[in-house]
Protein backbone atom coordinates (compact mmCIF):
# COMPACT_ATOMS: atom_id res chain seq x y z
CA UNK A 1 0.00 0.00 0.00
CA UNK A 2 1.41 3.16 -1.40
CA UNK A 3 0.05 6.07 0.59
CA UNK A 4 -1.59 8.73 -1.86
CA UNK A 5 -1.16 12.03 0.29
CA UNK A 6 -3.13 13.76 -1.71
CA UNK A 7 -6.20 11.18 -1.67
CA UNK A 8 -9.19 12.44 -0.20
CA UNK A 9 -10.16 9.34 1.47
CA UNK A 10 -7.02 8.81 3.21
CA UNK A 11 -7.69 8.42 7.18
CA UNK A 12 -6.01 8.92 9.80
CA UNK A 13 -5.89 4.77 10.74
CA UNK A 14 -3.90 4.66 7.64
CA UNK A 15 -1.23 6.95 8.29
CA UNK A 16 -1.13 4.61 12.06
CA UNK A 17 -0.88 1.56 9.76
CA UNK A 18 2.00 2.18 7.18
CA UNK A 19 3.95 3.71 10.72
CA UNK A 20 3.21 0.39 12.57
CA UNK A 21 4.13 -1.38 9.35
CA UNK A 22 7.43 0.17 9.54
CA UNK A 23 8.17 -0.28 13.30
CA UNK A 24 7.40 -4.27 12.71
CA UNK A 25 9.36 -4.89 9.99
CA UNK A 26 12.36 -3.07 11.44
CA UNK A 27 11.68 -5.55 14.67
CA UNK A 28 11.86 -8.65 12.28
CA UNK A 29 14.14 -7.64 10.34
CA UNK A 30 16.68 -6.81 12.88
CA UNK A 31 15.54 -8.63 16.64
CA UNK A 32 13.43 -11.58 15.09
CA UNK A 33 15.69 -12.91 12.73
CA UNK A 34 12.96 -13.78 10.40
CA UNK A 35 13.88 -15.50 7.26
CA UNK A 36 12.43 -13.15 5.21
CA UNK A 37 13.25 -9.29 4.99
CA UNK A 38 9.91 -7.43 5.73
CA UNK A 39 11.29 -4.02 5.32
CA UNK A 40 10.71 -2.37 1.63
CA UNK A 41 11.55 1.13 0.22
CA UNK A 42 7.94 1.46 0.38
CA UNK A 43 7.08 0.47 3.78
CA UNK A 44 9.72 3.40 4.74
CA UNK A 45 9.13 5.60 2.66
CA UNK A 46 5.13 5.58 3.92
CA UNK A 47 6.38 5.13 7.24
CA UNK A 48 8.12 8.74 6.67
CA UNK A 49 5.38 10.55 4.60
CA UNK A 50 2.99 9.12 7.78
CA UNK A 51 4.94 10.55 10.59
CA UNK A 52 4.50 14.24 8.96
CA UNK A 53 1.26 13.63 9.62
CA UNK A 54 1.18 12.06 12.90
CA UNK A 55 1.51 13.29 16.55
CA UNK A 56 4.81 11.97 18.52
CA UNK A 57 2.44 10.60 21.37
CA UNK A 58 0.82 8.60 18.83
CA UNK A 59 4.30 7.37 16.95
CA UNK A 60 6.11 6.88 20.90
CA UNK A 61 2.30 4.86 21.46
CA UNK A 62 3.06 2.47 18.50
CA UNK A 63 6.96 2.19 19.12
CA UNK A 64 6.10 1.51 22.94
CA UNK A 65 3.33 -1.07 22.32
CA UNK A 66 4.84 -3.09 19.68
CA UNK A 67 8.39 -3.06 21.60
CA UNK A 68 6.38 -4.60 24.47
CA UNK A 69 4.41 -7.04 22.14
CA UNK A 70 8.01 -8.46 20.71
CA UNK A 71 9.89 -7.92 23.96
CA UNK A 72 12.37 -5.14 22.78
CA UNK A 73 13.48 -2.87 25.07
CA UNK A 74 12.02 0.33 24.32
CA UNK A 75 16.19 2.55 24.15
CA UNK A 76 16.97 -0.24 21.86
CA UNK A 77 13.83 -0.29 19.21
CA UNK A 78 14.76 3.20 18.84
CA UNK A 79 18.24 2.94 18.20
CA UNK A 80 17.18 0.82 15.38
CA UNK A 81 14.35 2.87 14.17
CA UNK A 82 16.70 5.97 14.32
CA UNK A 83 20.17 4.83 14.08
CA UNK A 84 21.33 8.73 13.59
CA UNK A 85 19.79 10.13 16.13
Amino acid sequence: MTLDLNDPELEFSDLVYAYQSWVMAIINDEKLEGEETLLTEEIAEDALNSMRFLPGEVTSAIETSLARVYDVDADELANLLFPED
